[in-house]
This record gives C-alpha cells, structure tokens and sequence, in this order.
C-alpha cells in the first residue's frame, strides 16, 4: 500500500521547496511579529522609516498612491474576482473552486486578524485617506497578493506566466508601497499582510489541486 501511493504522489521537490518558502517560511515570519503586535510592542525602525518616506512625498506621487491604493482596494479587486470567478465556473469548476477560496479566503481571514490583533494606525502625519478599522495585516496587501498569486498559479502552464509573474508581483508591491506611503499603515503591516496571502493561496491550492486533478481524470 505504501509503494502504491508514493508511486501516485511522488515527493517532489518543487513541492517541498512551495512548502517551504511559500508556506512555513512565511508564517513564522508573520507568527513572530504578530507576536509583538500582540503585545503592543513597538518596533523600533517603523516611524522613522514611514517618517523617512513621508520626507519625500511630493504632490505627483500623492496621486500615484491614491491611484494605487484604490486599484488594490476591495472596490476594484473584488468586481474582477468576481468575473473570473463567473468565467471560470462556465469553463472548469475545480478552478473555479479554487479561486473563490483563494481570494475570498484571503478577505474573510483578513477580516479575522484585524479584530484579533486590533492594531491601531499610524498618526504620524495628517493622512490624505482615512481609515477606521484596524491596522494589521494590511488589507490592501493581503488582497493584492491573494489576488496576484492565483492568477499566476492559473497562468503557470501558460505561455503567459512570466508576464502575470512579473506585472503581478510589481502590482502587489505597489499597492503595498503606497500604503506606507500614505501613511496608513506600519511596514510590518504591509509585510504580514504579503505574506498571509501569499501563504494562504498556496496552501489552498495544495488541498484543491488534487480535486482538481482528479475531476479532469474522470472527465477524460
């Protein structure tokens, strides 16, 4: 029985290595500082650093952080998950499946940790956008990387998946960026709230995508 199935489920190491730096490596990362959070623990570098970045705003860049902050918002992120949802549902199911966990997850376990962690934000400056809940995770940043990293998965076995990687990941990034930008969020907010979804994504996908497989075999 043990031959049998390490026969139909080797143990690869592309796996092991999502696993481990997607998953494990991630969530000790966003473990330890959620520690602190929970602690109200104040993290030395994170004032001065947003001070530092506050130090060069100009009115331009306003502008591209409120632009960027919308595109990675809820109000532009989940109209377009729900198209994709729609298309893949008429398409392939298993994905379909997939991608509703993956991203609708992402916004419910979001929801999840800020009333666990209750993080106030910052008041550094007078901010141009206001925001009444919760600091940590950074929402925008859980969103895009939940958003960004399953549209690469579902690009990977294209001919696209360098372009989704590539603009994917530079998207991510800058809503995260813009956050701090305006002030509206610590780095490590937006750090655990990259990682969470990225993390989140993966390991959703490790659990559906043997349904997947399997569904596609009795297809055929």
């Amino acid at each position: 029985m043990s031959t049998l199935v390490s026969r139909r489920h080797p143990l690869r190491p592309v796996a092991l290595l999502r696993l481990f730096l997607g998953i494990l490596l991630p969530l000790l990362v966003v473990g330890f500082i959620a520690e602190e959070v929970l602690e109200r623990e104040r993290i030395a570098f994170e004032a001065p650093f947003l001070l530092a970045l506050h130090a060069h705003a100009t009115p331009a860049l306003d502008q591209l952080a409120l632009l960027l902050t919308t595109l990675g918002g809820a109000t532009v992120i989940a109209p377009i998950s729900a198209l994709i949802l729609l298309l893949l549902w008429l398409r392939q199911r298993p994905l379909a499946l997939f991608w509703g966990v993956s991203v609708a997850g992402a916004a419910a376990l979001n929801l999840v940790m800020k009333l666990l962690f209750h993080r106030p934000r910052p008041e550094l400056w007078p901010r141009l956008v206001q925001e009444h809940d919760a600091s940590f995770p950074s929402g925008h940043s859980m969103y895009s990387a939940a958003f960004v990293t399953a549209l690469i998965l579902l690009a990977w076995r294209t001919p696209y998946r360098w372009l989704a990687l590539i603009l994917g990941v530079t998207f991510s990034g800058a809503v995260g960026l813009s956050r701090l930008y305006l002030g509206v969020h610590y780095p490590t907010d937006v750090v655990c709230g990259w990682l969470t979804g990225l993390a989140w994504v993966l390991g959703v996908y490790g659990v559906l995508r043997p349904c997947a497989k399997s569904e596609k075999e009795v297809a055929a």
